[in-house]
Protein backbone atom coordinates (compact mmCIF):
# COMPACT_ATOMS: atom_id res chain seq x y z
CA UNK A 1 0.00 0.00 0.00
CA UNK A 2 1.19 3.98 -0.78
CA UNK A 3 1.67 5.36 2.60
CA UNK A 4 3.58 8.70 1.46
CA UNK A 5 2.38 10.96 -1.45
CA UNK A 6 4.99 10.46 -4.37
CA UNK A 7 5.31 13.24 -6.95
CA UNK A 8 6.55 12.05 -10.52
CA UNK A 9 6.50 14.27 -13.28
CA UNK A 10 6.25 12.07 -16.74
CA UNK A 11 6.00 13.66 -20.51
CA UNK A 12 3.18 12.34 -22.37
CA UNK A 13 3.05 13.19 -25.97
CA UNK A 14 4.14 16.90 -26.21
CA UNK A 15 2.60 17.27 -22.64
CA UNK A 16 4.02 17.11 -18.99
CA UNK A 17 1.58 15.83 -16.62
CA UNK A 18 2.70 15.75 -12.81
CA UNK A 19 1.46 12.92 -10.50
CA UNK A 20 1.14 12.77 -7.37
CA UNK A 21 -0.17 8.79 -5.98
CA UNK A 22 -1.54 9.17 -2.86
CA UNK A 23 -2.51 6.48 -0.11
CA UNK A 24 -5.80 4.88 -0.03
CA UNK A 25 -5.50 3.58 3.72
CA UNK A 26 -7.56 5.95 5.88
CA UNK A 27 -5.07 6.36 8.50
CA UNK A 28 -3.27 8.61 5.58
CA UNK A 29 -6.03 10.92 4.83
CA UNK A 30 -3.80 13.80 5.58
CA UNK A 31 -1.54 12.98 2.62
CA UNK A 32 -4.59 12.75 0.51
CA UNK A 33 -5.74 16.07 1.73
CA UNK A 34 -2.25 17.93 1.34
CA UNK A 35 -2.35 16.65 -2.44
CA UNK A 36 -6.59 17.80 -3.39
CA UNK A 37 -5.63 20.89 -2.05
CA UNK A 38 -2.83 21.44 -4.85
CA UNK A 39 -4.35 18.94 -7.78
CA UNK A 40 -5.87 20.92 -11.01
CA UNK A 41 -7.25 17.04 -11.95
CA UNK A 42 -7.69 13.68 -10.37
CA UNK A 43 -7.82 9.99 -11.41
CA UNK A 44 -10.30 7.81 -8.80
CA UNK A 45 -8.90 4.46 -9.36
CA UNK A 46 -11.20 1.51 -8.51
CA UNK A 47 -11.19 -2.58 -8.34
CA UNK A 48 -13.48 -4.18 -10.37
CA UNK A 49 -13.26 -6.79 -7.53
CA UNK A 50 -14.24 -4.60 -4.51
CA UNK A 51 -15.88 -1.48 -6.14
CA UNK A 52 -16.30 1.78 -3.87
CA UNK A 53 -14.85 0.96 -0.84
CA UNK A 54 -15.16 3.07 2.13
CA UNK A 55 -12.09 5.12 1.97
CA UNK A 56 -12.73 5.89 -1.90
CA UNK A 57 -15.98 7.87 -0.50
CA UNK A 58 -13.69 9.44 1.80
CA UNK A 59 -11.67 10.94 -1.03
CA UNK A 60 -14.06 11.07 -3.46
CA UNK A 61 -16.12 13.67 -1.37
CA UNK A 62 -13.12 15.23 -0.10
CA UNK A 63 -12.50 16.14 -3.89
CA UNK A 64 -16.00 17.24 -3.98
CA UNK A 65 -14.64 19.98 -1.35
CA UNK A 66 -11.78 21.31 -3.57
CA UNK A 67 -14.02 21.09 -6.64
CA UNK A 68 -11.15 18.91 -8.20
CA UNK A 69 -12.53 18.19 -11.42
CA UNK A 70 -12.12 14.15 -12.28
CA UNK A 71 -11.69 10.88 -14.43
CA UNK A 72 -13.13 7.31 -12.49
CA UNK A 73 -10.61 4.26 -14.07
CA UNK A 74 -11.73 1.29 -13.29
CA UNK A 75 -9.08 -1.55 -13.03
CA UNK A 76 -8.42 -5.28 -12.46
CA UNK A 77 -11.11 -6.35 -15.17
CA UNK A 78 -9.46 -9.15 -15.21
CA UNK A 79 -9.35 -10.63 -12.05
CA UNK A 80 -12.07 -13.39 -11.00
CA UNK A 81 -15.38 -11.67 -9.70
CA UNK A 82 -14.54 -8.19 -12.01
CA UNK A 83 -18.07 -6.31 -12.15
CA UNK A 84 -17.89 -3.11 -14.72
CA UNK A 85 -21.19 -1.89 -14.40
CA UNK A 86 -21.56 -3.22 -10.63
CA UNK A 87 -18.77 -0.92 -10.02
CA UNK A 88 -20.29 2.08 -12.01
CA UNK A 89 -23.84 1.17 -10.05
CA UNK A 90 -22.22 1.35 -7.16
CA UNK A 91 -20.80 5.08 -8.01
CA UNK A 92 -23.98 6.48 -8.69
CA UNK A 93 -25.38 4.92 -5.53
CA UNK A 94 -22.43 5.79 -3.00
CA UNK A 95 -20.73 8.84 -4.55
CA UNK A 96 -23.43 10.33 -6.12
CA UNK A 97 -21.58 10.66 -9.35
CA UNK A 98 -23.14 11.33 -12.91
CA UNK A 99 -20.94 9.23 -15.36
CA UNK A 100 -20.07 9.27 -18.60
CA UNK A 101 -18.80 5.66 -19.51
CA UNK A 102 -15.99 6.70 -22.42
CA UNK A 103 -15.06 2.92 -22.65
CA UNK A 104 -16.38 -0.77 -22.20
CA UNK A 105 -14.46 -3.85 -21.34
CA UNK A 106 -14.64 -7.01 -23.80
CA UNK A 107 -15.00 -10.15 -21.88
CA UNK A 108 -14.14 -10.83 -18.12
CA UNK A 109 -12.01 -12.56 -15.57
CA UNK A 110 -9.45 -14.98 -17.44
CA UNK A 111 -11.44 -14.34 -20.77
CA UNK A 112 -10.88 -10.40 -20.50
CA UNK A 113 -9.34 -9.47 -24.47
CA UNK A 114 -9.27 -5.76 -24.18
CA UNK A 115 -11.27 -2.43 -24.04
CA UNK A 116 -13.46 -0.65 -26.44
CA UNK A 117 -12.97 3.07 -26.90
CA UNK A 118 -16.95 4.72 -27.10
CA UNK A 119 -15.37 7.38 -28.41
CA UNK A 120 -13.34 6.41 -31.64
CA UNK A 121 -15.88 3.29 -31.63
CA UNK A 122 -13.10 1.15 -32.41
CA UNK A 123 -11.93 -1.83 -30.17
CA UNK A 124 -8.25 -1.09 -28.59
CA UNK A 125 -6.31 -4.00 -29.59
CA UNK A 126 -3.10 -5.16 -28.15
CA UNK A 127 0.18 -6.58 -30.57
CA UNK A 128 0.74 -9.82 -27.98
CA UNK A 129 4.09 -9.71 -29.66
CA UNK A 130 5.09 -6.52 -28.47
CA UNK A 131 7.06 -7.15 -25.17
CA UNK A 132 7.24 -3.32 -24.34
CA UNK A 133 3.33 -3.37 -24.29
CA UNK A 134 3.09 -0.08 -25.88
CA UNK A 135 1.94 -1.15 -29.44
CA UNK A 136 -1.67 -1.45 -29.82
CA UNK A 137 -3.97 -0.84 -33.12
CA UNK A 138 -7.48 0.43 -33.48
CA UNK A 139 -9.75 -1.89 -35.06
CA UNK A 140 -13.40 -2.92 -35.71
CA UNK A 141 -15.38 -3.50 -32.70
CA UNK A 142 -16.36 -7.51 -32.22
CA UNK A 143 -19.61 -8.56 -33.63
CA UNK A 144 -20.59 -9.86 -29.93
CA UNK A 145 -20.56 -6.38 -28.40
CA UNK A 146 -21.62 -4.33 -31.22
CA UNK A 147 -24.68 -3.64 -29.93
CA UNK A 148 -23.90 -3.05 -26.30
CA UNK A 149 -21.22 -0.75 -27.47
CA UNK A 150 -24.08 1.41 -29.63
CA UNK A 151 -26.14 1.57 -26.43
CA UNK A 152 -23.46 2.81 -24.98
CA UNK A 153 -22.31 5.00 -27.46
CA UNK A 154 -25.82 6.93 -27.13
CA UNK A 155 -26.05 7.17 -23.44
CA UNK A 156 -22.21 9.01 -23.70
CA UNK A 157 -23.87 11.06 -26.70
CA UNK A 158 -26.48 12.08 -24.15
CA UNK A 159 -24.85 12.70 -20.82
CA UNK A 160 -22.17 15.28 -22.86
CA UNK A 161 -24.88 17.02 -24.90
CA UNK A 162 -25.44 18.19 -21.27
CA UNK A 163 -22.56 20.64 -21.35
CA UNK A 164 -22.24 21.51 -25.08
CA UNK A 165 -25.35 22.90 -26.78
CA UNK A 166 -23.62 22.25 -30.45
CA UNK A 167 -23.58 18.61 -29.69
CA UNK A 168 -27.49 18.67 -28.43
CA UNK A 169 -28.26 20.70 -31.73
CA UNK A 170 -26.17 17.54 -33.83
CA UNK A 171 -28.26 14.86 -31.95
CA UNK A 172 -31.71 16.19 -32.03
CA UNK A 173 -30.64 17.18 -36.65
CA UNK A 174 -29.15 13.32 -35.87
CA UNK A 175 -26.13 14.28 -37.75
CA UNK A 176 -22.57 12.56 -37.23
CA UNK A 177 -20.94 13.26 -34.43
CA UNK A 178 -17.34 13.87 -34.74
CA UNK A 179 -14.89 12.71 -32.50
CA UNK A 180 -13.44 16.34 -31.74
CA UNK A 181 -16.65 17.74 -30.50
CA UNK A 182 -17.18 14.90 -28.61
CA UNK A 183 -14.27 16.03 -26.98
CA UNK A 184 -14.59 19.33 -26.50
CA UNK A 185 -18.04 18.35 -24.72
CA UNK A 186 -17.05 15.80 -22.36
CA UNK A 187 -13.88 18.54 -21.23
CA UNK A 188 -16.27 21.07 -20.98
CA UNK A 189 -18.74 19.08 -18.73
CA UNK A 190 -15.84 17.32 -16.75
CA UNK A 191 -14.14 21.20 -16.18
CA UNK A 192 -17.71 22.56 -14.75
CA UNK A 193 -18.43 19.29 -12.33
CA UNK A 194 -21.95 18.03 -14.34
CA UNK A 195 -20.22 14.32 -15.10
CA UNK A 196 -17.54 12.31 -14.11
CA UNK A 197 -16.05 10.31 -17.10
CA UNK A 198 -15.61 6.74 -16.36
CA UNK A 199 -12.67 4.47 -18.77
CA UNK A 200 -11.63 1.27 -17.39
CA UNK A 201 -9.08 -1.64 -18.05
CA UNK A 202 -6.52 -3.77 -16.78
CA UNK A 203 -3.07 -2.04 -15.48
CA UNK A 204 -1.16 -5.47 -14.53
CA UNK A 205 -2.00 -6.22 -18.54
CA UNK A 206 -1.73 -2.73 -19.93
CA UNK A 207 -4.80 -2.89 -21.01
CA UNK A 208 -6.67 0.98 -21.19
CA UNK A 209 -3.31 2.81 -19.47
CA UNK A 210 -2.22 5.02 -22.46
CA UNK A 211 -6.09 5.56 -23.27
CA UNK A 212 -6.49 6.43 -19.43
CA UNK A 213 -3.22 9.17 -20.15
CA UNK A 214 -4.78 10.27 -23.24
CA UNK A 215 -8.00 10.94 -21.65
CA UNK A 216 -6.01 12.97 -18.58
CA UNK A 217 -4.71 15.20 -21.77
CA UNK A 218 -7.99 15.83 -23.22
CA UNK A 219 -10.32 16.00 -20.25
CA UNK A 220 -8.25 16.87 -17.35
CA UNK A 221 -7.70 21.07 -16.61
CA UNK A 222 -4.37 22.57 -17.72
CA UNK A 223 -3.33 25.16 -14.75
CA UNK A 224 -4.44 27.64 -16.90
CA UNK A 225 -7.81 26.15 -17.21
CA UNK A 226 -8.47 26.37 -13.75
CA UNK A 227 -9.29 29.80 -11.88
CA UNK A 228 -7.24 32.05 -10.59
CA UNK A 229 -6.00 31.13 -7.01
CA UNK A 230 -7.20 33.59 -3.85
CA UNK A 231 -5.10 35.13 -1.60
CA UNK A 232 -5.58 37.79 1.36
CA UNK A 233 -2.81 40.41 1.95
CA UNK A 234 -1.00 39.75 4.85
CA UNK A 235 -1.29 41.80 7.46
CA UNK A 236 -4.28 44.18 5.84
CA UNK A 237 -7.10 45.06 8.49
CA UNK A 238 -10.16 44.45 6.11
CA UNK A 239 -8.58 40.65 5.39
CA UNK A 240 -8.22 41.97 1.53
CA UNK A 241 -8.36 39.40 -1.37
CA UNK A 242 -6.15 38.92 -4.05
CA UNK A 243 -5.86 36.58 -7.15
CA UNK A 244 -3.15 35.30 -8.73
CA UNK A 245 -3.27 34.11 -12.21
CA UNK A 246 -1.85 31.17 -13.77
CA UNK A 247 0.91 33.33 -15.71
CA UNK A 248 4.45 33.52 -15.95
CA UNK A 249 4.07 37.05 -15.68
CA UNK A 250 2.30 37.39 -12.77
CA UNK A 251 3.81 38.30 -9.35
CA UNK A 252 5.16 34.83 -7.95
CA UNK A 253 3.02 32.35 -5.83
CA UNK A 254 3.20 28.99 -4.78
CA UNK A 255 1.56 26.00 -1.40
CA UNK A 256 4.30 24.13 0.56
CA UNK A 257 2.20 21.03 0.80
CA UNK A 258 5.25 18.55 2.10
CA UNK A 259 8.31 18.02 3.38
CA UNK A 260 10.87 15.09 3.21
CA UNK A 261 13.93 15.12 5.87
CA UNK A 262 16.71 14.20 4.52
CA UNK A 263 19.93 14.13 5.51
CA UNK A 264 21.37 16.67 3.43
CA UNK A 265 18.54 19.34 4.32
CA UNK A 266 14.34 19.05 4.06
CA UNK A 267 13.33 18.54 0.61
CA UNK A 268 10.32 20.84 0.25
CA UNK A 269 7.47 20.24 -2.54
CA UNK A 270 5.92 23.17 -3.55
CA UNK A 271 2.65 23.56 -6.18
CA UNK A 272 4.01 26.79 -8.37
CA UNK A 273 0.38 28.93 -8.63
CA UNK A 274 1.36 32.21 -10.23
CA UNK A 275 4.99 33.39 -11.66
CA UNK A 276 7.92 32.08 -12.36
CA UNK A 277 10.66 30.75 -10.00
CA UNK A 278 14.72 30.30 -10.47
CA UNK A 279 17.39 28.94 -7.97
CA UNK A 280 19.43 31.41 -6.35
CA UNK A 281 15.42 33.59 -6.01
CA UNK A 282 14.62 35.11 -2.37
CA UNK A 283 10.71 34.86 -1.54
CA UNK A 284 8.91 35.76 1.25
CA UNK A 285 7.12 33.12 3.45
CA UNK A 286 4.09 35.01 4.46
CA UNK A 287 3.09 32.30 6.96
CA UNK A 288 6.20 33.55 9.48
CA UNK A 289 7.08 36.19 7.64
CA UNK A 290 10.70 35.15 6.86
CA UNK A 291 12.45 35.38 3.78
CA UNK A 292 13.76 32.31 1.89
CA UNK A 293 16.37 31.99 -0.34
CA UNK A 294 15.94 28.78 -3.37
CA UNK A 295 18.62 26.46 -3.06
CA UNK A 296 18.22 24.24 -6.01
CA UNK A 297 14.78 23.06 -7.23
CA UNK A 298 13.80 19.69 -9.08
CA UNK A 299 11.65 17.58 -11.25
CA UNK A 300 10.74 14.77 -9.36
CA UNK A 301 10.71 11.08 -11.04
CA UNK A 302 9.97 8.94 -7.99
CA UNK A 303 13.44 8.41 -6.73
CA UNK A 304 15.26 9.83 -9.26
CA UNK A 305 15.06 13.50 -9.39
CA UNK A 306 16.18 16.10 -12.35
CA UNK A 307 17.24 19.91 -11.44
CA UNK A 308 15.27 22.77 -12.97
CA UNK A 309 16.44 26.48 -13.97
CA UNK A 310 12.59 27.37 -14.21
CA UNK A 311 9.40 26.64 -12.75
CA UNK A 312 6.12 28.34 -14.03
CA UNK A 313 2.85 27.88 -13.23
CA UNK A 314 0.90 24.56 -12.89
CA UNK A 315 4.73 22.89 -12.14
CA UNK A 316 4.93 20.34 -8.72
CA UNK A 317 8.91 20.68 -7.82
CA UNK A 318 11.06 19.50 -5.22
CA UNK A 319 13.26 22.47 -3.64
CA UNK A 320 16.46 22.38 -1.18
CA UNK A 321 17.75 24.85 1.00
CA UNK A 322 14.36 26.36 2.74
CA UNK A 323 15.08 26.88 6.29
CA UNK A 324 11.99 27.67 8.11
CA UNK A 325 9.19 26.44 5.14
CA UNK A 326 6.94 23.63 6.15
CA UNK A 327 3.55 22.13 5.27
CA UNK A 328 0.69 24.81 4.39
CA UNK A 329 3.38 27.75 3.93
CA UNK A 330 2.95 30.26 1.04
CA UNK A 331 6.16 31.32 -0.74
CA UNK A 332 5.67 34.46 -2.68
CA UNK A 333 7.22 37.48 -4.44
CA UNK A 334 8.84 39.35 -2.30
CA UNK A 335 7.44 42.86 -3.52
CA UNK A 336 3.83 40.97 -3.43
CA UNK A 337 2.66 39.25 -0.32
CA UNK A 338 -0.23 37.16 -0.56
CA UNK A 339 -1.38 34.17 2.09
CA UNK A 340 -2.89 31.26 0.27
CA UNK A 341 -5.46 29.49 2.23
CA UNK A 342 -3.53 26.70 4.61
CA UNK A 343 -4.10 23.29 4.48
CA UNK A 344 -6.66 21.77 7.50
CA UNK A 345 -5.74 18.50 9.09
CA UNK A 346 -8.04 15.99 10.82
CA UNK A 347 -7.22 16.25 14.26
CA UNK A 348 -5.67 12.70 15.79
CA UNK A 349 -7.64 10.19 17.15
CA UNK A 350 -5.14 7.36 19.09
CA UNK A 351 -1.97 7.51 21.25
CA UNK A 352 0.88 5.60 22.46
CA UNK A 353 3.30 6.24 24.92
CA UNK A 354 7.40 5.89 23.66
CA UNK A 355 9.85 4.59 25.76
CA UNK A 356 13.68 4.79 24.44
CA UNK A 357 15.97 2.29 25.89
CA UNK A 358 18.48 4.21 26.90
CA UNK A 359 18.71 7.52 28.86
CA UNK A 360 20.98 9.11 26.20
CA UNK A 361 18.66 7.75 23.74
CA UNK A 362 16.37 10.41 24.79
CA UNK A 363 17.97 13.48 23.25
CA UNK A 364 18.44 11.60 19.39
CA UNK A 365 14.41 10.47 20.17
CA UNK A 366 13.68 14.20 20.36
CA UNK A 367 15.55 15.28 16.97
CA UNK A 368 14.14 12.90 15.26
CA UNK A 369 10.67 13.20 16.24
CA UNK A 370 10.94 16.28 15.56
CA UNK A 371 11.81 16.06 11.72
CA UNK A 372 8.80 13.25 11.68
CA UNK A 373 6.04 15.88 12.93
CA UNK A 374 7.50 18.33 10.89
CA UNK A 375 7.15 16.33 7.71
CA UNK A 376 3.67 14.93 8.59
CA UNK A 377 0.47 17.13 10.28
CA UNK A 378 -1.32 14.76 11.61
CA UNK A 379 1.46 13.46 14.10
CA UNK A 380 1.24 14.96 17.49
CA UNK A 381 3.50 14.48 20.53
CA UNK A 382 3.36 15.95 24.34
CA UNK A 383 4.48 14.75 27.49
CA UNK A 384 1.79 13.50 29.85
CA UNK A 385 2.30 15.62 33.02
CA UNK A 386 1.13 12.46 35.20
CA UNK A 387 3.41 9.55 33.87
CA UNK A 388 6.54 12.25 32.74
CA UNK A 389 5.78 9.91 29.76
CA UNK A 390 6.22 10.87 25.90
CA UNK A 391 2.61 10.62 23.98
CA UNK A 392 2.95 10.33 20.37
CA UNK A 393 -1.02 10.43 19.25
CA UNK A 394 -2.27 9.89 14.87
CA UNK A 395 -4.75 8.77 12.67
CA UNK A 396 -5.27 5.18 13.42
CA UNK A 397 -2.63 1.91 14.31
CA UNK A 398 -1.06 1.37 11.30
CA UNK A 399 -0.47 5.07 11.13
CA UNK A 400 1.29 4.76 14.52
CA UNK A 401 2.83 1.97 13.41
CA UNK A 402 4.47 3.47 10.61
CA UNK A 403 5.80 6.25 12.46
CA UNK A 404 7.36 4.38 14.78
CA UNK A 405 9.03 2.32 12.49
CA UNK A 406 10.16 5.39 10.88
CA UNK A 407 11.69 6.72 13.98
CA UNK A 408 13.47 3.48 13.94
CA UNK A 409 15.37 4.19 10.61
CA UNK A 410 16.64 7.65 11.17
CA UNK A 411 20.00 7.93 11.74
Amino acid sequence: ITINSAAVSVDWGANQINIIDTPGHVDFTAEVERSLRVLDGAVGVFCAVGGVEVQSETVWFQANKYKVPRIAYINKLDRTGADFYGCVAQMKEKLLAKTAICSIPVGAYTDFKGIIDLIRMKFVQRDPNDKRNIDFTLVDIPESHKAEAEEKRAELLEMASLANDELAETLLEEKPVSEELLKKALREGTLKGLFTPVVCGSSKNFHGVQQLLDHVIDLLPAPIDRPPVEGLVPKSKEKEKVLRKPDPKDHFSGLAFKTVAEPTGDLVYVRVYSGELHPGDTVLNTSNGRQERIGRMYRMMGNKREELEVAGPGTIIAVVGLKTTYTGNTLCSTDAPVALESINFPKPVISVALVPDKTNDESKLGDALGRLLRDDPTLKAHTDPETNQLIISGMGELHLEVSVDKLHRFP
